[in-house]
């Protein structure tokens, strides 16, 4: 029987989820750029409107790559671990796990590159000093957005592969797990936009903004008296389409380099049949 080098597993969850996040990111940070003005308190004209889409893109070619490296580093090497150990009827418990753990150590990355990102974005960036305390301003409205939506991503992302390789009795191509992310990041992205206009809110805020004004929770309820349900869901469009188009890619390059450095890596540790 063949047993598959742990060494490969690493390096090929790290190259194919690094790979992935960069092209994803970079070809549709515009969309990324509407989202997050329409969010903005200052409102879509004054934070740039249709202008300067690409504004604020240099921090995100430099944390792209190490962003989704770090997660699927993460989420694989759960899967790796826990699945043989784990009746076949729960593995959507350790998808469920693998993600949520996986976005609490991405966003010790993640959440700096978005700050910059983001107030770059809404015309913000040079106005204040940025220290370590406002980078990390986000960090847990981050994590509390990007779990409910990984929550969510990757179980329909694998049952949706696992019933598609079902039904066909075959191993899927990269586009058809690409079409599987797609669907499974559109309905995900639809349904946590609330927590996204929350941590938008809360990171382009003013650094004279008293902590207990930056909690998501009161974020949301502020919001709600201000605008209503439709403020909850500002920027739902451009955030649907941008995750949609942007997992059918992100998840197609990830399925597709994973196949080649598949190849790449075909050497396998062989252990005697006894």
């Amino acid at each position: 029987m063949t047993v598959p080098n742990s060494k490969n597993s690493f390096l090929t969850s790290l190259i194919s989820g690094g790979a992935a996040g960069t092209f994803v990111d970079v070809a549709l940070f515009p969309l990324d750029t509407l989202k997050t003005r329409l969010q903005s308190q200052r409102g879509f004209l004054q934070s740039g409107g249709f202008t300067g889409l690409y504004h604020g893109i240099k921090p995100v070619i430099l944390g792209s790559a190490p962003t989704a490296a770090l997660f699927f580093v993460t989420y694989d090497s759960v899967k790796i671990f826990l699945k043989p150990k784990v009746d076949e009827r729960h593995h959507f418990l350790i998808y469920m796990g693998g993600a949520t753990f996986s976005e609490m150590v991405a966003c010790l990355i993640r959440v700096p590159v978005e700050v910059v990102k983001q107030r770059n974005q809404a015309l913000l960036s040079g106005k204040e000093r940025l220290g370590i305390k406002l980078l990390y301003r986000g960090y847990w409205s981050t994590v509390l957005r990007d779990t409910p939506f990984s929550l969510l991503q990757f179980p329909l992302w694998e049952y949706f592969k696992h019933s598609w390789s079902h039904k066909v009795d075959r191993e899927l191509k990269p586009w058809e797990g690409a079409v599987c992310g797609a669907v499974a990041g559109g309905i995900s992205a639809a349904v946590t936009t609330p927590l996204d206009v929350a941590k938008t809110r809360i990171m382009l805020s003013s650094v004279t903004v008293g902590s207990s004004e930056l909690k998501i929770f009161f974020v949301l309820r502020a919001l709600y008296r201000e605008k209503g349900v439709q403020g909850l869901f500002a920027g739902i469009s451009p955030r649907v389409v941008w995750i949609t188009a942007g997992g059918f890619i992100f998840f197609g390059i990830y399925e597709e380099t994973k196949v080649i450095m598949g190849k790449l890596f075909s050497t396998k540790t062989r252990v005697p049949n006894l």
